[in-house]
C-alpha cells in the first residue's frame, strides 16, 4: 500500500524520474517483501535484478554488518585487504586479468569504453576510436552510455551525445561485416549484450556470438560484452557468454555482483591488465570495504557445488509454466531471466495488477520480465506464478 501522506512527502522532495508503482516496500526475506501496511509480495523483479541472494540473506547481513562496524570506507588512496581479496576472487572466477571497481553498471561500462579507446590510441594513434554497438541495446543512462546505448528513445534531450557509436542489427553478421568494412581503420570494439535487457530480454544466438568473436579477433578489436544484467550467475553459468563457449577482451558487471549494495566492475584479460594506468580512470566510492565484504558473499554462494545448476533448473521450470499460462504468446531469456509476451493487455497493466494480487513483476517494452532472486525457493516460485495464472486469466 501507499498512503496519500507518503505519496505527499515524495512528490515534494524527489525528481519524478520514475513510474513507480503504488506500493511503499519496507522489509524483506528470502524472495518475499513486506509493505508499509504488512502486505506480502513475491517478488519477481529483486530490485531489478539486484538482490540476487533475496532479502536479509543471513550470510549477507552478517559480513555487510560486521565490515560497517569496522571500516566503512577509506578511499582508493590506500591499499584495502577487504578490497584485494574481493577483486582477487573476482577475476579468477571470471577467468580475467584485472579489474576496475565502481559503483554501478553504467560506470563499469565507462570504464569499458575508455579502457577499449585506450588501447587502441597507445597501440595505433589517433583516428581509431570508434565503438559498434548493436541496435536495440542499452548500456546505461549516463551521457556516454546512452550515447552507446542503440535505442532512438533514449537519444533525446540531451544533446550533444559522445560521438563515436555506430549501430548494426542485432544478429545480424553481415551488416556487422558491412559496417567494419565501411568504416575500416577507424573502429576499436564492438560492444553488446548476449541477452538485450531491457531491449526485451532478446538472447543472441552462440553462432552470432562465435563470429562476433572471431571477426574481432581477426582485426584487433576489443570484444566488450555488457554483462550488467545477465552475470553473477543470472543465466544459470557466471556469465551468459560462456553459454555460446566464448570470451570476450573485456567485461562488465553489476547489479546482483553486490547483493543489494551498489557495485560495478569493469574487468578486462590479462593482456590489457596495463592499458588503465593512474590518473586514467578512478572512483571515490569504488570497490568500498562495505560493498565489497557483500559482494564476497555473493561470489562464495555462486561457487557453492550445484549452486549454478540450480537456477538452471529453476529458470528452466519458470519458463514451462510460462509457456503454459493464457494469453502468454512466447517465453524467452534463459536462467531466471526471463521475459513473456502477452498477446492480450498491455505489460504495465498486468504488472499492477500482479501487484494487487501479491507479485512483483517488471517489464521490458512491451512485455512481462522476471528476474527473481537466484535463491528463491520453488515454493516461493510456485505462489508467484500461482498470482501471474490467475491474473492473465483475467485479462
Amino acid at each position: 500500500m501507499l498512503s496519500p501522506e507518503l505519496k505527499k512527502r515524495h512528490d515534494g522532495a524527489l525528481m519524478p524520474t520514475y513510474g513507480r508503482f503504488p506500493a511503499a516496500l519496507e522489509s524483506g526475506a528470502g524472495a518475499v517483501v513486506t509493505d508499509a501496511g504488512g502486505k506480502e509480495y513475491i517478488d519477481f523483479g529483486s530490485g531489478i535484478g539486484v538482490n540476487s541472494l533475496g532479502y536479509a540473506d543471513p550470510e549477507w547481513v552478517a559480513a555487510v554488518q560486521a565490515q560497517a562496524a569496522r571500516l566503512q570506507h577509506i578511499s582508493n588512496l590506500y591499499y584495502s585487504p577487504v578490497q584485494i581479496r574481493f577483486a582477487d576472487a573476482l577475476c579468477r572466477a571470471a577467468g580475467m586479468g584485472r579489474v576496475f571497481l565502481g559503483n554501478s553498471g553504467a560506470e563499469a561500462n565507462e570504464c569499458a569504453i575508455k579502457l577499449a579507446r585506450k588501447y587502441s590510441y597507445d597501440k595505433y594513434g589517433e583516428g581509431r576510436s570508434r565503438i559498434v554497438g548493436l541496435r536495440n541495446s542499452f548500456h546505461g543512462r549516463t551521457v556516454t552510455t546512452l550515447a552507446a546505448t542503440g535505442q532512438d528513445a533514449f537519444h533525446q534531450y540531451f544533446y550533444p551525445f559522445t560521438e563515436g557509436f555506430l549501430f548494426v542489427e542485432a544478429g545480424n553478421i553481415a551488416d556487422l561485416i558491412d559496417t567494419l568494412v565501411e568504416n575500416e581503420g577507424s573502429v576499436c570494439a564492438v560492444m553488446l549484450e548476449c541477452i538485450q535487457g531491457e531491449g526485451g530480454v532478446i538472447p543472441m544466438e552462440k553462432a552470432y556470438l562465435q563470429e562476433v568473436r572471431r571477426l574481432c579477433a581477426e582485426q584487433d578489436l576489443l570484444l566488450v560484452i555488457d554483462e550488467v544484467q545477465t552475470g553473477a550467475g543470472r543465466t544459470g553459468r557466471f556469465f551468459a557468454y560462456e553459454h555460446a563457449g566464448i570470451v570476450p577482451d573485456v567485461v562488465t558487471m553489476a547489479k546482483g555482483l553486490g547483493g543489494g549494495l551498489p557495485i560495478g566492475a569493469c574487468l578486462c584479460a590479462e593482456r590489457l591488465a596495463d592499458v588503465m594506468g593512474p590518473g586514467t580512470h578512478g572512483s571515490t566510492f569504488g570497490g568500498n570495504p562495505v560493498v565489497c565484504a557483500g559482494a564476497q558473499v555473493v561470489l562464495d554462494r555462486l561457487a557453492r557445488p550445484g549452486f549454478l545448476r540450480e537456477v538452471e533448473e529453476k529458470g528452466e521450470y519458470l519458463a514451462s509454466r510460462l509457456a503454459g499460462m493464457p494469453h502468454i504468446a512466447e517465453v524467452r531469456g534463459l536462467g531466471l531471466m526471463r521475459g513473456a509476451v502477452l498477446d492480450k493487455g498491455t505489460a504495465r497493466e498486468a504488472a499492477e495488477k500482479c501487484l494487487e494480487g501479491g507479485l512483483l513483476v517488471l517489464t521490458a517494452k512491451t512485455l512481462l520480465r522476471f528476474l527473481p532472486p537466484l535463491t528463491i525457493t520453488r515454493e516461493e516460485l510456485d505462489r508467484g506464478l500461482d498470482i501471474l495464472a490467475s491474473v492473465l486469466q483475467s485479462l
